[in-house]
């Protein structure tokens, strides 16, 4: 198990490290804008534009560029012995190299904003709760229902609830998310509203002067609502394939003849076993979704990775958009590994290969 987790690691690490170069590439290299005017302004003075260049690393060369980057980057880094440089990457100092310099350990410095000169880490994880939260709700809504429904659809092939199935699963998947938002917000946050008592923008979080701060359920039910639409329609045609699938192996019908009941053959030996393709679509889409559902937390003004992502694109604020592809690329990294680590332990058979 070890050596199958420390391959996928390391798999992963190269993975990464092809991500930061095109990010440093389309970012540093091929940017038309001049990332000091964006810092400053149009108006800045030639001195402070020098200044920002040389924060920057931009007076030196472009592989000079590239390994600065990946040193404010790496969470093992050697920089500079000094106050100055501590307080701007809040390192912890493992041991000395020299007069000058120190091997250090720190968290992934991202760099600054543009237009708020805050830390970009700091932006995204202030963000990410939000889109951890519509996330995970959406990912099981479309899980549970997508699977029950699939596996409905199955048992009952050729038959009006397999036919209705597969009506609004296709329904579902040939919708667009950005027009499902923008219907689903129209429809039940505007024209419903007195009904439904929902609107298209809402505060997540609550702040009672007795209770503190909490999360306001009645906002995540539109977001949900439109972000489990696609991944429930996938779920429910994968679950439904598999389903048949494996209902038509000899030892499903050997099971059936030695009497088990219909309950036990689907649940105990079918579906487990119809799952891994089933966890791979899970996975994808909730990684996709921890990602940053642009469109929709942008309609839904929901405070998320996404929306940030977007707000800084208007604002050319490129860091944190360069901030924002590096963390998606980690959270799709991190969960491939989980889910392959999943693989290995329900079929064992993957990890002996």
């Amino acid at each position: 198990m070890f050596q199958f987790l420390l391959k996928k690691l390391i798999n992963s690490f190269f993975v990464l490290l092809g991500v930061i170069s095109i990010v440093f590439i389309l970012f540093f290299v091929m940017l038309p804008a001049d990332p000091a005017r964006l810092t400053m302004g149009q108006r800045s003075d030639a001195k402070s534009l020098e200044n920002i260049r040389k924060e920057l690393y931009l007076d030196k060369p472009i592989h000079k560029q590239f390994l600065l980057y990946l040193n404010d980057l790496s969470p093992l880094a050697i920089h500079k012995n000094d106050s100055l440089e501590q307080s701007k990457y809040n390192y912890h100092s493992l041991f000395t190299l020299g007069k000058e310099k120190v091997f250090v350990w720190k968290a992934p410095y991202l760099r600054r904003s543009y237009q708020t000169k805050k830390d970009v880490s700091t932006m995204l994880l202030d963000a990410f709760p939000g889109t951890l939260i519509l996330a995970t709700l959406s990912i099981l809504v479309a899980a549970i229902l997508g699977i029950f429904l699939g596996t409905l659809a199955a048992l009952r092939q050729h038959t009006w609830v397999d036919t209705t199935a597969l009506f609004t699963s296709v329904l579902g998947i040939s919708a667009p998310s950005f027009f499902a938002g923008i219907l689903i917000a129209y429809v039940f946050g505007y024209v419903l509203s007195d009904y439904t008592g929902l609107s298209i923008v809402s505060p997540m979080w609550d702040y009672d002067p007795y209770e503190g701060k909490r999360l306001v359920l009645k906002s995540l039910i539109l977001p949900v609502l439109t972000l489990s639409i696609r991944p429930l329609a996938i779920i429910v045609q994968i679950t439904r394939s598999s389903m048949l699938d494996v209902m038509n192996q000899d030892y499903i019908r050997t099971a059936i003849s030695k009497g088990l009941s219909q309950r036990a053959v689907v649940w105990r030996h079918a579906l487990r076993n119809a799952l891994n393709p089933v966890i791979t679509s899970i996975s994808g889409w909730f990684a996709e979704l921890l990602a940053g559902s642009f469109f929709i937390e942008y309609i839904f003004g929901w405070k998320g990775i996404g929306k940030i992502t977007v707000d800084a694109l208007n604002k050319f604020d490129f860091p944190v958009v360069m901030g924002s592809v590096l963390f998606t690329a980690l959270i799709f990294i991190l969960i491939n590994v989980a889910v392959d680590m999943l693989y290995s332990i329900i079929d064992p058979r993957i990890r002996r290969s």
